[in-house]
């Protein structure tokens, strides 16, 4: 299998007033009756299709009767051999947004992904001749490649699941996006693709269980706020027991200060205001 080469053609601008030297003298030549200059004139014409421009960050792919010659890359304008075919393709680097699919993650659960990928063509003989089309190559690599991504992780974890540390889509974004730059790289090499970057560029569970989820992410939410506010809650009422017994403010026996724990907390971890209670009796009453 061949690979990409780099060649040399002649600087255009010689080869161009050579061209318009024999042009000229082709036409004065025949103006005065001279057969013989026709050659220059037609020699003249079979030298314009050798010319050819390379613009910054792009290429040049010359074939000769469909054998590879090579690739100029280089800037300016340059002349080659008029029979050579020249096939532009780009270096510069370009972005492609995925359209979003629906995939199931890891659990099963179906969810909505696309992928933002930053390519350019490296290997500009891989690109001409081992695919069909490149471009066309990436935007099939990349919807196969996230679709495969979206299988081996979860979209979420959950504490009850007892998987703190599992790497998930929705929150290891690094993790993700070198596992999915990775995936690429392997797959579009063949084409002589370079991935600069990768990463997902839209990430949602499907509609049809949105509802059920947020629900559940809410929950958990919830879950552990009232998780931190029992820990406050209760290193509260364990520093007002403290505080009364040190200043001796008032004498607690066991069954007061279980009432008085019980009131705390549940004013402590109400989610709404307690109404308070003027008590105009004594302490037993």
């Amino acid at each position: 299998m061949e690979d990409e080469k780099i060649i040399k053609v002649q600087n255009g601008y010689m080869f161009l007033a050579i061209t318009i030297f024999a042009i000229a003298i082709g036409v004065f030549g025949i103006t005065r009756g001279m057969m013989l200059s026709a050659l220059l004139f037609v020699f003249g014409f079979f030298m314009l299709p050798g010319f050819f421009l390379v613009n910054p960050n792009t290429s040049k792919v010359l074939l000769l009767f469909g054998k590879y010659i090579g690739t100029v890359k280089e800037n300016g304008f340059f002349w080659a051999n008029p029979f050579y075919t020249k096939k532009n393709i780009s270096l510069r680097a370009s972005n492609f947004d995925s359209e979003r699919v629906k995939v199931n993650d890891k659990l099963g659960n179906p969810i909505m992904i696309s992928t933002i990928l930053v390519w350019r063509v490296k290997n500009t003989y891989k690109a001409a001749f081992e695919v069909d089309n490149y471009e066309n190559f990436v935007r099939v690599q990349s919807d196969a490649a996230v679709r495969k991504l979206a299988s081996l992780y979860p979209y979420d974890n959950f504490e009850d699941d007892g998987a703190e540390e599992e790497i998930t889509l929705r929150a290891s974004v690094n993790e993700v996006s070198e596992a999915l730059e990775k995936e690429l790289s392997e797959r579009l090499d063949m084409a002589g693709i370079e991935v600069l970057e990768a990463r997902i560029g839209y990430l949602a569970y499907a509609q049809e269980i949105a509802n059920a989820m947020l629900k559940r992410q809410q929950a958990t939410a919830i879950i552990a706020a009232r998780h931190k506010i029992v820990e406050g809650a209760v290193s509260m009422v364990e520093m007002a027991l403290d505080e009364l017994s040190k200043k001796q403010i008032v004498e607690l026996d066991e069954e007061r200060k279980a009432a008085m724990v019980s009131n705390l907390m549940v004013i402590l971890c109400s989610d709404k205001d307690a109404t308070p209670i003027v008590n105009a009796g004594t302490l037993n009453h």
